[in-house]
């Protein structure tokens, strides 16, 4: 197996440039109407060393999401906190603490790419586990995975609208939300919760 080219330091910095710019841009117009012609400007750099790094703007974004996921995927069952005691937010914690990735909850595109990636790495595991332990079918479960992902987004974007302060104790009233609500469709038997 061949090990995966190392990126040079030249080629780390002008990709992250291209991605830096994006974000800003996004601060200021929706995702739909940002250009590469604009990126190149900004970076003063031609379209072909933009094209040498990037396919397109998707291309950057898909770049963007995977860094900011990079390393949250090992606690995405603590973003979906399926029915857990004391269930924290790191995914949260990550958005309140990171002001570069924020402009990616406000605009609908970025928002929708951002929950699909996040789908892509949780919700095999989440809707096979809670299949496994409730009477749920796969169309039932599935649903209320995407409703647990589409509230967390909708009340990321209104802590971070509304600067919020109390962030933990938020959490904690909506963990206990989902925690009575996914109770109410978990077998109990003598098995210990796997949720």
């Amino acid at each position: 197996m061949e090990k995966p080219k190392k990126m040079d330091r030249r080629t780390r910095y002008t990709r992250q440039t291209i991605k830096d710019i994006l974000l800003e841009e996004l601060k200021t117009k929706p995702y739909s109407k940002i250009t590469v012609t604009e990126i190149c400007r900004q970076a003063e750099m031609n379209r072909g060393t933009f094209y040498l790094h990037y396919y397109d703007i998707d291309d950057v974004l898909n770049d963007i999401l995977e860094d900011f996921l990079s390393d949250t995927s090992s606690v995405l069952d603590h973003i979906l906190c399926p029915c857990k005691l004391a269930c924290t937010y790191p995914f949260c914690e990550k958005i309140r603490t990171s002001p570069h990735y924020q402009v990616l909850f406000f605009d609908d595109v970025t928002s929708a790419r951002l929950m699909e990636k996040i789908a892509d790495l949780g919700k095999e595991n989440f809707v096979t586990r809670l299949m496994q332990n409730s009477l749920l079918t796969f169309e039932q479960a599935e649903a209320v995975f995407y409703f647990q992902m589409n509230g967390c987004l909708a009340i990321n974007r209104m802590m971070l609208k509304n600067q919020c302060t109390d962030w933990s104790r938020i959490q904690q009233t909506i963990d206990q939300f989902i925690k009575a609500g996914l109770e109410t469709f978990l077998i109990h038997d003598q098995r210990e919760d796997v949720l």
